[in-house]
Order: structure tokens, then sequence, then C-alpha cells
């Protein structure tokens, strides 16, 4: 394996153009291909990306994996008609026939056209800085991390059964060619430390899991401080135990605290999606045609921002080599801003918001996420609970079910206990939350001061695509959501 050098990697605009003979004219003439055809707009994407994992279970290293991927996509835009075409090998010959191909299904008769190329669209910020590329780490270094980390977890409690560690890195190259005279190029480094145990009651039997998990786009060396993965440790021990002690939940109409950080996932799924161009323009959002409307509470503000450092949803430009930026979607409750890639801007006549996202070269970029999360108000968290007389407090989310063009939601908890008098009570099991996007934000009641965003660990799919993304949430009062529960 390749060893650290402690240098940066050189400009990525270079990158491709030295490994892969791609210079100024030869991408030129690829565009001219797909432009030979009346179209809106035609791009080019290429990427190269690492890959490694490690992963260890019952103390012992069970598998370790590392790939490369790389590859081109061209598009072709023809009023709302888009043709992509892929291939894994980046060479002239197969640029100029994936531009054929795209060209064909897009095509509309009427003139052609050319393109200059000129560095736009690129950023010169430098939102993850990141000296050596996660995947030179050597093996060693993150087997050893992962071994630590199970000597720990088994320390903390004998009842901790079984310990299952991963470390992920992945270093991704990618560039970025438009018709519109773009050429934008970015490194994008992207690390996770997983931390998954079992633990097991002595008397019953009784099995739970407790998971906590971090990352982000900085150095692979911040997951090996003690200071980073300890309390990781020591918060996946602390939820299973909780968890052996749960008693069933109840179901009804309940007053809900949510906690802040994670759960923002809530927010993410039940609102986010909805918020994003193309369900609004093909109007199959509960969102669609409300710009300018009452959606949510008084003091309700959320946002998408893709210019946070080190987060894992940033991004200095997004997968169309637009610059991202922090878009406010709800605004003291009033429906302001959708999420927009290219070609839903274009369509609804508004601006790319840095939000075209794509898995890899071989997907086509639609409008997705970067981190969205609800900025605080100004009640005590401790305040929030103790107004609660009977309730839920959720501290944390599992999976979720989300239908966009209603709104209806139905989330599990995996961490949440009863509110009992104004304070914490017992942890319990089986709690859902099942309601409709909209509606819910119109619900609530108290926004807390405390707002924390997630660990870096979230994963957005849409359309078959998984992207990395980041959530957050203060406390939150959310008054008559119906629960779901195990109770009899």
């Amino acid at each position: 394996m390749t060893e650290p050098t402690g240098q940066r990697d050189p400009d990525p605009l270079s990158f491709f153009q030295d490994r892969f003979d791609l210079d100024d004219k030869r991408l030129a003439t690829a565009l001219d291909t797909a432009l030979e055809r009346e179209v809106d707009y035609a791009d080019l994407f290429f990427e190269y990306a690492t890959h490694d994992s490690v992963a260890l279970e019952e103390s012992i290293v069970k598998s370790g994996s590392r790939h490369i991927e790389q590859g081109v996509g061209v598009r072709a835009q023809a009023g709302e008609r888009q043709g992509y075409a892929h291939s894994d090998d980046i060479t002239v010959e197969s640029v100029q026939l994936a531009a054929k191909t795209a060209r064909a299904i897009s095509q509309r008769s009427g003139r052609g056209g050319s393109v200059a190329l000129a560095k736009t669209g690129a950023s010169a910020r430098d939102l993850y800085a990141v000296e050596t590329p996660p995947t030179e780490v050597p093996v060693e270094r993150k087997v050893d991390l992962l071994g630590e980390i199970d000597s720990y977890a088994r320390s903390l409690d004998s009842r901790v059964k079984q310990v299952m560690a991963s470390a992920i890195s992945q270093h991704r190259q990618v560039l970025v060619v438009g018709s519109d005279g773009t050429l934008s190029a970015d490194v994008q480094p992207l690390v996770r430390l997983n931390v998954q145990v079992v633990a097991c009651d002595p008397r019953s039997g009784a099995r739970e899991i407790g998971y906590q998990g971090m990352g982000g786009r900085f150095e692979f060396d911040r997951l090996c401080l003690v200071d980073e993965w300890k309390p990781l440790v020591d918060e996946a021990v602390r939820i299973a135990i909780v968890n052996l002690d749960s008693v069933p939940c109840p179901a009804g109409t309940m007053n809900v605290v949510l906690g802040p950080g994670w759960p923002g996932i809530l927010l993410h799924e039940a609102i986010g999606h909805g918020l994003e161009g193309d369900f609004n323009r093909k109007q199959t959002s509960a969102f669609s045609d409300k710009l300018g409307q009452r959606v949510a509470a008084d003091g309700v503000t959320v946002v998408d921002d893709g210019t946070l450092p080190g987060r894992r949803g940033s991004l200095n430009v997004d997968d169309e080599g637009t610059p991202t930026r922090r878009t406010v979607l709800i605004e003291d409750g009033i429906l302001v801003g959708y999420l927009q890639d290219r070609l839903n801007a274009r369509l609804m006549g508004m601006q790319p918001t840095g939000n075209g996202r794509r898995e890899s070269y071989a997907h086509i970029p639609m409008p997705r996420m970067t981190n969205t999360f609800m900025l605080a108000g100004e009640d005590d968290p401790a305040e929030i609970l103790a107004s609660i007389d009977d309730g839920l407090y959720a501290v944390s989310f599992g999976g979720g079910q989300v239908d966009i063009t209603s709104g209806k939601f139905v989330f599990s908890a995996s961490e949440a206990y009863r509110i009992e008098g104004g304070r914490i009570g017992a942890p319990v099991k089986g709690a859902t939350l099942i309601g409709n996007g909209p509606d819910v934000l119109t619900r609530v009641s108290r926004i807390g001061n405390d707002l924390e965003l997630d660990r870096g660990v979230g994963t957005c799919g849409k359309d078959g695509q998984s992207v990395p993304v980041g959530v957050g949430l203060p406390t939150l009062r959310i008054d008559g959501v119906t629960v779901g529960g195990t109770a009899g």
C-alpha cells in the first residue's frame, strides 16, 4: 500500500488532463458532439475515486476491501428530456461515443452549437483541507484503531457480548465540463467510523443493540484521537444497556419532544425531500405551489447548507460544477425556497442552488440535500421537557418511510423514553411516530436553543442513488403526534 506523502493532491483538473490525456480541445470537441443537434445544455462528468474499508467482529478483522471507481458520464438536455450515457473507460473515443448516445436520446430537430471552455463555476474556498488522502493511511493503523475500540467497549460493562466496528475511507476526484463554459474540479475526502455493540441480560437472555458513528470530510487521524472515539463507544454501550431495561411503548396521541442532533433525520425525510425542485416542478410534492405561504409554526426556520467546513454533506461544488451555498427553505414558518439542480431550476425559472448531486459517474444528477437542519430557538431544553406531564422523548431514530406526495411518514425510534410529570421516565421500545410532514411543522410549539448537527453518518437514498448528507435539530416540542407502540 502507498505510504502517506504528507502532500496534498495536485490540482484535480491537472490530474484528469495528465492521467487521461484530456486537454481543453478534446473536452470541447466531446461537448460539440453532444451539441450537434439543438440541446439546451450538455455536460461531461469525470470521476476517479478510491474506496477502502476494514471491519472487525468477534475481536478479529473479518473483512477488508479496496477498490477504484473511474468513469465518465455525458448528459444532454432538450426541454424536459435528458439523455445520459456513461463509460468506465476514460478515453477520448469513449467520451465521444457517450456524447453521441446522450445526444441521440435527448435530440430534437434544430441547429447545433459549440462551446468554448472557461474555468467558471469553481470555488476558491476549500471546505475540507485534508493533507493526506484517507485511503493512503496504512491499513495497520485502521486495524489498530478497531482493536482498541473492541477492547475498550468490552471493558465498560460485562454485559457487552459482541462488538462490531468498521472504518471506511473514500478519496474522490471529479471534473465537470459544461456547455455554458463551466470547467470545475474538486477533490473530496470522506471518512466514517461505525461502532455497534450487543449487550445481553444474564438473567433473561435478552439482547439489545447500541450504535454510534462519526465521520466527515477531514483527516483520518482525527478518528484515531482518544477524545473522539471513546465518547462514541461510551454512547454505543450506554444505548445497548438502556435498551435492555426498556419497556413496551404505549400507543396513542401524545406530546412529543425530539432530542437535538440526529432526530433531524425526521426533518430531512418528512420535509426536506418535499422541498426538492423536481418534486415541486412535477407537482408531486405536498409543498408544491406554496412559496410565500405559511407551512410551519412561528419560529420554524429550515436551511440547507453545503458550505459547512468538514461536514459529511458539504461540497465545494456540487456534481454539476455549481458552488454550494446556504439556502433558506422555510423562514419563520413561511416557505421561501426549493433545492435546485440545473435542469429543474431552468424549467422553473429559478437559479440553481448547488444541490445537483449524483452517486457516481454512472448516475444522472438530481436535486438533493446537503446538510439540512432547523435553526435554534430561545427555549431552554430542560424547560421544554418540564412542560409535558405525559408524553414521549425521542432521542434517536432508526428506519422510516415517507410518501413525498402526501407527506405522510412513519419513523421508528431507536432510543426513546416516557415523559412523566415533566421528567424523563422509563426507556421504551417499539415507539413509532406517525404523521404528515407539512402538518407536523404546524404542531411545533417550543424550539430549544441547543441546535446540534449529527456526528456525520447520514446517507440519503433517492431513486436508487445514495449520497452522504448531514442533518441537525434543536430540542423540539411537537404537540398531538400519533405514536405507535407495542404495549398491550
